[in-house]
């Protein structure tokens, strides 16, 4: 029982970092081109799909359409980085409305219209126990290890923005709030973020090497149904949307 307690564990982490390699079947969207090229769409075991859908937003905007019901993927980009090279990004999204009752630090209601995450290595052998015990499952099931920290920025219903969320199965995983409450729903918001001082801020150490950047909107526990839509993601200095 305790080992299937700890896949378990593993399946619902794994859904929510997307950091494994070689789990489900990775397809790209039918229509992928613009500034989500080459992103890749990620359903994850046991969930249905968000879907997402590249439009031209107003006929002017690049962007990523999302339509969540009840349902968890990503679309994601393999970046691996070194760590010299981790800078700034920058980000736009449009919500109209929030989850009512989300609350991203409680597992049973953890759920994002929006999110940004980013993936790292890092020095496993400061890793936990726990979490490495977890590492090595993804390793066995997927045949990629989880990342050594994920770093998400959200918006989240309630928490002050500058607030870090921790994920309520592992503190290797953390939310920093980059938008707050409901005072600007329904507009185009844009963000420019340093990731290294984001990185040190919420983790408390210098980031390693920057294995993906993703996008992930998810109402799955909540089951919610909702729309979003995100625009280009820009990392200064690399070309997130070109083909591999």
């Amino acid at each position: 029982m305790w080992m299937w307690w700890r896949i378990s564990v593993l399946a619902v982490w794994a859904a929510l970092l997307a950091g494994c390699g070689h789990g489900p079947k990775v397809a790209k969207p039918a229509e992928a081109d613009g500034a989500f090229a080459a992103w890749q769409h990620w359903p994850l075991p046991g969930k249905s799909p968000t879907a997402y859908r590249p439009v031209l937003y107003g006929g002017t905007r690049d962007a990523v359409e999302v339509q969540a019901r009840s349902s968890a993927s990503l679309l994601r980009r393999s970046l691996n980085l070194p760590p010299q090279d981790v800078d700034d990004i920058r980000f736009s999204w449009k919500v109209p409305a929030l989850i009512p009752g989300a609350d991203m630090a409680r597992r049973e209601t953890e759920d994002a219209v929006v999110r940004i995450v980013l993936t790292f290595d890092g020095d496993r052998t400061r890793l936990s126990a726990r979490d490495r015990t977890l590492s090595e499952l993804a390793q066995l099931m997927t045949g990629e290890p989880l990342p050594y920290a994920t770093l998400m920025y959200v918006w989240c219903p309630t928490r002050e923005l500058g607030s870090v969320i921790t994920n309520p199965r592992t503190d290797r995983i953390r939310k920093l709030v980059v938008e707050s409450g409901p005072a600007r729903l329904n507009q185009w918001l844009d963000y420019e973020r340093d990731i290294r001082a984001d990185f040190r801020q919420v983790f408390g150490e210098e980031p390693g090497r920057l294995l993906h950047v993703a996008i992930m909107s998810d109402g799955d526990n909540t089951g919610s149904e909702f729309r979003a839509w995100y625009g280009p993601v820009l990392i200064e200095g690399v070309d997130v949307a070109s083909q591999d």
